[in-house]
């Protein structure tokens, strides 16, 4: 029978060294389901969608990526009123690089 994954697990692809299969010791299905999202979620955008957002970014002071996953992962586009959360993006931009340098 198979284990019950964690209450805090989201169901996707193992994330340490391991040397089977590419999905683990899990389902196939669901590591292809997730990687077939993930193509689809960060898939290229058309060029006038890519420029908007380039432009938008740029005003707010973050990078095309930062910009993107915002909308990716919270389904909303930031305007100049979103400080607190466009300071929060800025600020983990800060902690990934000293962690870098660690």
């Amino acid at each position: 029978m198979a284990r019950r994954p964690k209450r805090s697990h989201n169901g996707g692809p193992p994330l340490d060294d391991y040397k089977g299969p590419p999905w683990g010791k899990g389902d196939p299905y669901i590591f292809l389901a997730w990687q077939a999202a993930h193509a689809n979620a960060w898939k290229a955008p058309s060029r006038e969608v890519m420029l908007m957002r380039m432009d938008k970014a740029e005003r707010l002071g973050l990078t095309y990526e930062e910009y993107t996953l915002e909308i990716l992962e919270r389904g909303r586009h930031l305007k100049e009123e979103d400080t607190e959360r466009i300071g929060a993006i800025k600020a983990a931009r800060k902690r990934r690089r000293v962690r870098h340098l660690d």
